[in-house]
Parts: structure tokens; C-alpha cells; sequence
């Protein structure tokens, strides 16, 4: 075993958990006799910048083929994943400044530092039990930042529904992982694809394969595993919540899929059943986060809902990543993870004035403040796909695939079909938030101005322009995954 290789193919993760200590440690000595926001500046400064540090590591490692016994991978698809995971999170820290009611922010900015590490594992896990942990490191740190919020019943709610529904996910994954390695006698997913093509058509591969697709319906609130979402979109705090929402999704999206691609893969003869089960999973999540949608009033169950169909997109690339590579899915993933971050940074700013729960909440946003209407519009807009933003690329990205993927007849031409026709119910719910915000009236008692801090606006503003840039240059993006 080279130790040298290994630190050095680990080397981003180690800078977020030295940088994790580092806040605990400075907060601890020099931290406790300063005003609130003073501690939350210092800890968010600090998280930040190991995140940067983390970032230059990522570019230094590059796609060096593998490590620790082939049970790390180091490819392009994970270079891309870790930087689109770093600036995600990056951003959620930035949001930090506009939450209020948050106490202990050492804590807050350790605990999303090690959850990006353990994102960060996942992205280069080519090992089911370095993919395991790293899921499960990531995995405790969300249930305790969605409970981070001790003045809301919400929030204790929030973590408790997310850590029961999170522990039956992960004993469905632990068991299918049992399985595979029972089948195969190896943990490392090119020896499964190896072994697996000697036994295409097993039952104990079934079982597999629907404990495995169970865990990951969870982990990318397809219905009918959503059930937590709504709940936790509500209880956690902005940032939280941000952090669930994209950086979770990229790295969870990246991790199976690589286990569906290379693990199972066309070659074994399995591809056409886990591709039914997919593609009943995103047509699920697809009608149900959309027409759901509709209903809603409140703010964040809104976007939950909107998350939800936005998975059902997701996993049409799943399906098609196989043949035509990842990067329309991690490109996808990326901005829809910008988009939501920056929505409900929004929210957590307006949260920071007064109060932020339902859609009238957001009444006449462009008077109180004109940064915040106009970041918000860029952000819904891109959720609802429309040009020049990147959600309208990532959308025609995956939607073409799909449609290439053996037509309407194929796998995914139907979803692809059924994706863009609920596109214009999805239009109908994202444009009621611009109308709040640019068509109705304030509120009597909510006409004062909304003052932005400085962090906050400065990741709102780097988020949509990342937005827009994507979306006119798309190739600079998709150039990293491939």
C-alpha cells in the first residue's frame, strides 16, 4: 500500500476535515467572548477558504487513474463531481450571514465541512464499502445540520423524519451491498461487472438491485421514497436545506450512477430490467413532484416538490449516462444544485427581515429590495428551464439523449415526452413566485427595505451569474466530465 498515493488522492478531504478542526479549535480559543455575528463571520471566513484550499487540491489530483488498491477512481467524472460539490457547499456557507436564529457556528461550519468530505468520497468511491461510509458520513452530518435549528419545532421534526427515513436507506443499501458482494465474492465494482456477466440473469441479483435502487430513491427523493423531503425543505435552516438540496444530489447522482453504469452496465444482461425500475422511479417523481406542486402555498414545500421532479429529470440521465457519458447529468445536476441554493438563499435573507414561509411572503420583493427580486428571477427561471439560463440547456441535454436513446419507443423517449409536456405545469407554479414577487403589493406591515449582508449577496449574485454563463457557454462545463 502507498500511504504517499493515497494522502495525495485524499488530499481535498483532508484539508476539509483539517479545516473542520481548525474552526472548532479557533472558535474554542478566541471565539467565545465575541458577538454572535462576529463568531459566525470568523467560522464561515475559515470554512470557506479550506474549502478553496480544498478546490486547488482537487485541480492538483486531476484524473489520475486510481488509488488505494482501485478502491478510489480518479477520473474525470470525479474531478467534475468534487468541484461541482466545493462550490456548492462553498456557497451554502455563504449563506450563513443572513440566518439568524443559528447558535454554535463552529459547529455549523465543521459539520458541512465534513459532510463535503464525505461528498467528496463519494465522487471517487469505486469500493461498495468506501462508498458506504462516505454515504453514511454525509449522511449523519445532514440529519444533525437539519435539526441545527433549536428555536423551531420544525427543525427537530425535520432531522428526526430524515434520520429514521435515512436509516431504513441505508439498511436497504447495506443489504443489497451484501448481496452483491454474496454473488460476486468482491466489493470493488469492476470485479462485480466482471463476475455479474457470468450470471446475467440471477434472482439474487434482482433482490439486489431493488434494495440498491430502494436506498437510492431515497437518497434522490424519487417518489415514492419523497416522503421526507417536503419536511425537511421546511424544518431545516436556509443553508441546511441548500446543502440537502444540491450538493447531496450531485454527489448521490454521481455514486450510483457509476455503480449502475460499471457495475451492472449493459453487458451483463441486466441493463433492461434496472432501467424499467429507473425509468418507473423518474415518470413517478415526474407527475407527482409537478401536479404536487401546485398545491402548495408554502414557500419550501414548493420546492421540494419542485426537487422531485426535478430527480424524475435527473434519472433520465441515469438511464441514457451509460451510452452517451455524464456529463449532461452532472452539468444538469450542477446548475439545478446553483438554482436552489440560490432560492433559498433568498429566503433566508427575507427569513433575516421578518418572515419568509408562504408565497405572499414574497410580495412586492422588487420594492424591498431589487437585488434579491432579481437574483430570485434568475433562479426560478432556471428551475423552469427557460433560455438562456443553464436549466434550459441541462433539460435539452438529457432530453435529446433520451430521445437518441432508441427514440420514443426506447427506454426514455416516453419519459422525455412526458418531461417536456409536464415542463409547462412546472412554468405555471414557478411563475406565481415572480409573480409575488414582481406583481403584487407588499403587505401593510412588510414595506420596509430588506438590507442584503454582504456574504449573502455576493453568493446570490455569483450564483446567478454562474447561471447565466452556463447557460451561454455550456461547453466549459461539460468539458470537465468528459
Amino acid at each position: 500500500m502507498n500511504y504517499g498515493e493515497l494522502f495525495r488522492a485524499l488530499s481535498p478531504e483532508a484539508v476539509l476535515v483539517a479545516g473542520a478542526l481548525l474552526v472548532l479549535g479557533v472558535d474554542l480559543a478566541l471565539g467565545r467572548k465575541k458577538i454572535a455575528e462576529a463568531r459566525w463571520n470568523a467560522a464561515a471566513r475559515t470554512g470557506i477558504l479550506s474549502i478553496g484550499l480544498a478546490a486547488c487540491f482537487t485541480y492538483a489530483v486531476g484524473a489520475s487513474g486510481t488509488a488505494f488498491d482501485g478502491a478510489l477512481v480518479l477520473d474525470s467524472l470525479t474531478r467534475a463531481t468534487r468541484f461541482a460539490v466545493l462550490i456548492l457547499a462553498g456557497l451554502s456557507l455563504a449563506l450563513l450571514p443572513g440566518t439568524v436564529r443559528l447558535r454554535h457556528p463552529a459547529e455549523f461550519v465543521a459539520i458541512v465541512l465534513f459532510a463535503t468530505a464525505g461528498f467528496t468520497v463519494m465522487a471517487a468511491a469505486q469500493n461498495l464499502l468506501v462508498a458506504f461510509l462516505a454515504l453514511e458520513l454525509a449522511s449523519l452530518s445532514l440529519y444533525v445540520l437539519a435539526g441545527f435549528d433549536k428555536s423551531r419545532p420544525e427543525s427537530a421534526e425535520a432531522a428526526l423524519k430524515y434520520f429514521l427515513f435515512g436509516g431504513v436507506s441505508a439498511a436497504f443499501l447495506l443489504f443489497g451491498f451484501s448481496l452483491i458482494y454474496g454473488l460476486t465474492g468482491s466489493i470493488e465494482i469492476p470485479a462485480i461487472a466482471r463476475q455479474i456477466g457470468h450470471s446475467p440473469g440471477s434472482p439474487l441479483l434482482v433482490v439486489a438491485l431493488v434494495m440498491v435502487l430502494a436506498a437510492f430513491g431515497f437518497k434522490a427523493a424519487a417518489a415514492p421514497f419523497h416522503l421526507w423531503a417536503p419536511d425537511v425543505y421546511q424544518g431545516a435552516p436556509a443553508p441546511a436545506a441548500a446543502l440537502i438540496a444540491s450538493a447531496s444530489k450531485v454527489a448521490g447522482f454521481t455514486l450510483f450512477a457509476r455503480l449502475l453504469w460499471s457495475g451492472v452496465g449493459d453487458a451483463t444482461g441486466q441493463a433492461p430490467l434496472w432501467m424499467l425500475a429507473v425509468a418507473i422511479l423518474a415518470g413517478a417523481s415526474l407527475m407527482l413532484g409537478n401536479l404536487v406542486a401546485l398545491a402548495q402555498r408554502n414557500l419550501r414545500r414548493l420546492l421540494a416538490y419542485s426537487a422531485i421532479a426535478h430527480a424524475g429529470v435527473m434519472l433520465l440521465g441515469v438511464i441514457t449516462g451509460g451510452r452517451f457519458g455524464p456529463a449532461a447529468l452532472i452539468y444538469y445536476t450542477f446548475t439545478y444544485g446553483l438554482a436552489t441554493i440560490g432560492a433559498f438563499g433568498v429566503i433566508a435573507v427575507v427569513e433575516r427581515a421578518g418572515r419568509c414561509d408562504t408565497l405572499e411572503d414574497l410580495a412586492g420583493l422588487h420594492r424591498r429590495s431589487p437585488l434579491l427580486a432579481g437574483c430570485l428571477a434568475v433562479f426560478v427561471l432556471s428551475l423552469a428551464g427557460i433560455p438562456p439560463l443553464a436549466g434550459f440547456f441541462g433539460k435539452f441535454l438529457l432530453f435529446s439523449q433520451a430521445l437518441r436513446f432508441g427514440g420514443l419507443s426506447g427506454p426514455a423517449g416516453g419519459l422525455a415526452f412526458l418531461a417536456i409536456a409536464l415542463s409547462a405545469v412546472a412554468l405555471y407554479y414557478y411563475l406565481l413566485v415572480l409573480k409575488q414577487a414582481y406583481v403584487a403589493a407588499p403587505a401593510a406591515g412588510c414595506q420596509d427595505s430588506i438590507r442584503v449582508p454582504a456574504k449573502p449577496a455576493l453568493a446570490l449574485l455569483l450564483a446567478a451569474a454562474l447561471l447565466i454563463a452556463l447557460g451561454v457557454f455550456p461547453g466549459s462545463a461539460l468539458g470537465l466530465a468528459t
